[in-house]
């Protein structure tokens, strides 16, 4: 791992320390625009001095904020050590192993650092990303199901947010039919136990608990990663699916599409650009109605 890395970790992860703060994705983002600007390019730490981030504009308070997360290196040390004895590996945005998908399509709001369990190789290669509700009914589950099997049958990752109802229904149908999943977790990492041809993935520590903002920051993940994402089941105007999928059709991180159940909340994500579906036979064969015109 490079010092900009380890740096990158020292920033922007508690480490498992609940009382510390790091810095946040606009914080990360100027500091980062500042110290550009002066010219340094060292991939060492030990340049950075209160002397220096005041040259990059920095104030006192915040220069002395940023020692104090850079000076965790026994810290940090220790934190991947205990990630290592869990299966667990972390992936920042410096390294060539990051998905390009998230970088290109998020830009400054891509995770900054990803924790890892499983093979992450999984992160490379086309994907299709599955999200619903977490209560279904039964036609609901149907189409989620067959989502699952539809990307194992077609050499798809299926990307989910690993939750109860229409994420879980997903996954475990692709894995039964021989498939690979990506799971984006909103919560402990350690909390899911390795499973074949499965990564489990986690923003910014692999320890840190589940919140409601985690969960919904996680939803752009799962939208970003795949080039096309499904909506089982959402409720009109509430719930983290129904917002996720919003978040896409006006930044359009991926090709939506939804399952016409004949619900208001799929009529509303209909006018709204989404593709709306009412047979699933393929995935790869899914393709938005102005790209037939031509």
């Amino acid at each position: 791992m490079t010092g900009a890395e380890r740096a990158m970790l020292l920033l922007s992860c508690p480490l498992g320390e609940s009382e510390v703060h790091p810095l946040s994705a606009a914080q990360f983002r100027d500091l980062g625009r500042q110290i550009r600007q002066t010219g340094s390019r060292s991939d060492s730490l030990a340049p950075v001095t209160a002397r220096t981030l005041a040259a990059a504009g920095c104030g006192r308070e915040l220069s002395q904020r940023i020692l104090a997360l850079l000076d965790r290196e026994a810290q940090l040390d220790a934190y991947l050590r205990r990630a290592e004895a869990g299966g667990i590996r972390p992936l920042t945005r410096l390294a060539p192993q990051y998905p390009a998908q998230l970088a290109v399509k998020l830009r400054f709001d891509a995770p900054r650092v990803l924790f890892l369990r499983g093979d992450a190789a999984l992160l490379q290669g086309p994907a299709v990303a599955l999200v619903g509700s977490r209560r279904l009914r039964p036609e609901n589950a149907a189409f989620a199901r067959q989502a699952g099997r539809l990307a194992a049958e077609e050499g798809l990752t299926l990307v989910t947010g690993g939750a109860a109802g229409a994420d879980l229904t997903a996954l475990e149908a692709c894995l039964d039919a021989g498939g690979k999943a990506v799971v984006y977790v909103p919560g402990p990492l350690t909390e899911h136990s390795p499973r074949a041809r499965c990564l489990f993935v986690s923003e910014g520590g692999y320890d840190l608990p589940f919140s409601v903002p985690r969960a919904l920051t996680r939803n752009h993940f799962i939208h970003a990663h795949a080039s096309k994402t499904l909506a089982a089941q959402c409720t009109l105007g509430t719930g983290g699916t129904w917002q996720g999928c919003l978040d896409n059709l006006r930044r359009q991180w991926s090709e939506l599409y939804v399952f016409d159940d004949g619900s208001e909340a799929a009529a509303a994500l209909s006018a709204r650009g989404a593709v709306p579906v009412s047979a699933l036979t393929s995935l790869r064969a899914l393709t938005p109605p102005q790209s037939c015109l031509f």
